[in-house]
């Protein structure tokens, strides 16, 4: 499967941002998803994953009751609602896909995009 990522820009802190990933390929049902970021000199951490169907989603602490992941298998497009954005929220955004289970291991997940950058002004 190819990820390709977008959506990504400058916000204020308070501001809203929407992240899409439109996926080509095999059947995009097929995959968890998940979005990960990567700010400067730091490691990639995971941000939010959903599961094959859209039931089951998980969000990290730190941006749990701001983040929204969501998917449209339709679309063949994931998406990562991004509401009440924090300065420490800038980083790159990858997202990424696994034909697994639902995980927030960066390893375990065999497909990525490119990445969209985000950037939260104070």
């Amino acid at each position: 499967v190819q990820l390709q990522a977008f959506g990504g820009g400058l916000v204020q802190a308070g501001g809203s941002l929407r992240l899409s990933c439109a996926a080509s390929g095999r059947t995009f049902s097929d995959y968890t998803m998940a979005w990960f970021r990567q700010a400067p000199g730091k490691e990639r951490e995971f941000v939010a994953g959903i599961s094959r169907s859209g039931g089951p989603t998980y969000h990290s602490d730190s941006v749990k009751g701001r983040f929204t992941i969501s998917r449209d298998n339709a679309k063949n497009t994931v998406y990562l609602q991004m509401n009440s954005l924090k300065p420490e929220d800038t980083a790159v955004y990858f997202c990424a896909a696994d034909l697994r289970l639902l995980t927030v291991v960066v390893w375990k997940y065999d497909y990525w995009g490119q990445g969209t950058e985000v950037t939260v002004s104070s």
